[in-house]
């Protein structure tokens, strides 16, 4: 397998493609990563959420990760990682106008709703659900492809071991 890395072009291809990924964030020197959906657009990703850890969290420490892949094989994908800062949209009449673009984009995707809804609906202590609009705006973003290796093909299992 050969690994590459890929350009900040094919970064944001693929974040505008997928829509999909897992957020990294931390609170008192403990990681927690939670699939999320987004959108992408303008070095942001738009999401949406109800209120719970993941909220609390990036309230506390706005400073998060994010990463998506797409696998074709196990020599076969992509993956990108973006460093970004969590910024939520409020309800007050200043955020309006971006709490509203965030859902014109999110809204493009189905069921764009239902990993913050169903976080809800299936927490044991019920409580109403707080919807929560935020962007995770992007610092720095990394990226990587692997690629099938032909040389690397040609060789067996124990080939391989023994000449790495």
């Amino acid at each position: 397998m050969l690994i590459t890395k890929i350009r900040s072009r094919e970064c944001r291809e693929l974040l505008a493609r997928l829509g999909f990924g897992r957020l990294a964030c931390v609170s008192n020197n403990r990681p927690y990563i939670v699939p999320i959906y987004f959108s992408y657009d303008a070095e942001c990703l738009y999401c949406f959420s109800t209120l719970g850890r993941k909220i609390e969290w990036m309230r506390e420490n706005p400073l998060v990760c994010v990463e998506v892949d797409e696998i074709s094989a196990h020599d076969d994908w992509l993956s990108v990682i973006a460093l970004g800062h969590y910024l939520e949209f409020s309800n007050s009449p200043n955020d309006a106008k971006g709490q509203e673009y965030a859902r014109s984009l999110i809204e493009k995707r189905a069921l764009w709703w239902q990993s913050g809804y169903t976080a809800v609906q299936v927490r044991r202590n019920r409580k109403p659900a707080v919807p929560v609009f935020y962007c995770i705006q992007i610092e720095k973003m990394t990226g990587l492809r692997a690629s099938p290796n032909t040389r690397e093909n040609a060789r067996t299992p124990r080939d391989a071991l023994i000449r790495n």
